[in-house]
């Protein structure tokens, strides 16, 4: 699939079709399902300091075209994730790209430190997504001044390349954006879920334990899109868009609108093999095109 080969962040891939962060497990549990080897790379699920049990059940509830999970960023810790997951991971010959998440500066600092000092990574992601409990719950990814504080904490230890996740649940884009490439981003990606609701109506009572959720899949894809475009035209960093990828031609509009390489989410919960089938008929669209690579895709929206 040479029409599919490209570089993020310096990083070759193969394709430019990644798994995301929290649908993918640590990667090794898709072994069994899907060749690790054949897809573009992948982001494993967020890692905090210390291990986390996440939000009780239920956590997870479908809607019309789409999902609400309330996982609560459940994961192993970082130090259990190097121990034990990491050295698996160095063998799969795909680039693997380090989710980290905190609710202080402190945590997502401690995060990288951790994994500065490990091999088999290619990049950061930081899921920006959380609040920050010493400013009183406001989120890293609704107020730039705190956006910029976590990622140039993180620019100091980190000597991987970062991709900041941003939020959708903001007024505008480009602040936060441009506040995270100002302050030490290589590149953004986006978008994270939308803060979302479910109810039973028999019961009168939210459909998850935690009662909010985040809504992903294909009925956010319109406005993911919109955001991926406002991104990438106020910044000169590589974008990186998701929000209910689940085709080839759901791919290739995310790169028209200015992704450099996108990645798939929910559409892993209903078809293991997502990300290298989206992969596949990505590069049978640019056939079909007779487009030579992806990257002339990139940016080319006609808006007039």
């Amino acid at each position: 699939m040479s029409r599919l080969a490209t570089t993020l962040l310096g990083i070759p891939l193969k394709t430019p079709v990644l798994a995301a962060s929290g649908t993918f497990a640590y990667g090794t549990e898709f072994k069994s399902l899907v060749d690790l080897s054949s897809i573009g790379g992948f982001v494993v699920k967020g890692l905090s300091r210390e291990p986390m049990n996440g939000n009780p059940p239920p956590r997870m509830f479908e809607t019309h075209a789409g999902m609400i999970n309330s996982i609560g960023l459940q994961n192993m810790g970082v130090a259990a994730f190097i121990r034990e997951r990491l050295p698996e991971l160095r063998e799969i010959g795909v680039p693997v790209f380090a989710n980290a998440f905190g609710y202080a500066v402190e945590d997502y600092v401690e995060v990288v430190r951790q994994l500065e000092d490990a091999e088999g990574l290619a990049a950061y992601e930081l899921n920006v997504s959380c609040p920050n409990t010493k400013h009183g719950g406001i989120y890293f990814s609704s107020d730039p001044s705190l956006l910029a504080e976590v990622v140039a904490a993180v620019r100091v230890v980190a000597r991987r390349p970062i991709l900041v996740k941003l939020s959708p649940n903001v007024a505008r884009i480009e602040p936060l954006a441009r506040a995270a490439v100002d302050a030490g981003a290589d590149g953004l990606s986006l978008i994270n879920t939308f803060v979302a609701l479910a109810i039973d109506p028999h019961t009168r009572r939210p459909r998850l334990g935690a009662g909010f959720g985040g809504l992903s899949g294909p009925a956010i894809k319109p406005i993911a899109l919109r955001m991926v475009y406002e991104a990438a035209q106020c910044v000169n960093v590589p974008v990186v868009g998701l929000g209910g990828i689940a085709t080839g031609l759901d791919a290739a509009e995310f790169f028209i609108a200015g992704a450099s390489a996108v990645e798939v989410g929910t559409a892993n919960f209903w078809d293991p093999q997502a990300t290298a089938r989206i992969a596949a008929e990505l590069d049978q669209f640019l056939e079909q095109e007779n487009i030579s690579n992806v990257r002339e895709l990139v940016g080319s929206l006609k808006l007039h």
